[in-house]
C-alpha cells in the first residue's frame, strides 16, 4: 500500500515537473513585453477571459522560438512597415534582415495558431 502510495506520489511529481518545464520557454521576455502581447491578444479577441490561456500560451510559443531580441526587431520593423513611411519605408521592407525577421515571426505565429487552441 506504501509503495502504491509512493509511486502515485512519483507520478504526481514527475508530471509537475513536466508541466512546470513546459511553461518555461526557451527565450527569457521582460514582463512588459510578455504583458503587451497578451494585451493586445486579448484585446483583438474582445477582451474574453477564455482567450487569457491563449494569449499566454501565445507569447510562451513564440518565446520557444525566437530570441527576444529577434522578436523585438521583428516587431520594430512591422511598426515601421504600418507607419506610412513612404520610401523611407523600403529599409523596413526591403533588406534581407527585415525580411528574415518578418519571416520568422510569421512562421512562430502559425506555430502559435497550431498549438494554443
Amino acid at each position: 500500500m506504501i509503495r502504491a502510495g509512493l509511486l502515485a506520489a512519483a507520478g504526481v511529481l514527475a508530471a509537475t515537473a513536466a508541466y512546470a518545464q513546459a511553461r518555461h520557454p526557451a527565450h527569457d521576455y521582460p514582463t512588459a513585453t510578455r504583458a503587451d502581447y497578451v494585451i493586445g491578444c486579448l484585446a483583438s479577441n474582445g477582451f474574453k477571459r477564455e482567450f487569457l490561456e491563449r494569449c499566454a500560451c501565445g507569447i510562451d510559443t513564440i518565446a520557444d522560438l525566437m530570441p527576444f531580441e529577434d522578436y523585438q526587431e521583428a516587431e520594430t520593423i512591422l511598426s515601421m512597415q504600418r507607419g506610412g513611411l513612404g520610401d523611407r519605408g523600403a529599409m523596413f521592407r526591403d533588406t534581407p534582415v527585415a525580411k528574415e525577421r518578418t519571416e520568422q515571426l510569421n512562421r512562430a505565429q502559425a506555430e502559435v495558431a497550431l498549438q494554443c487552441k
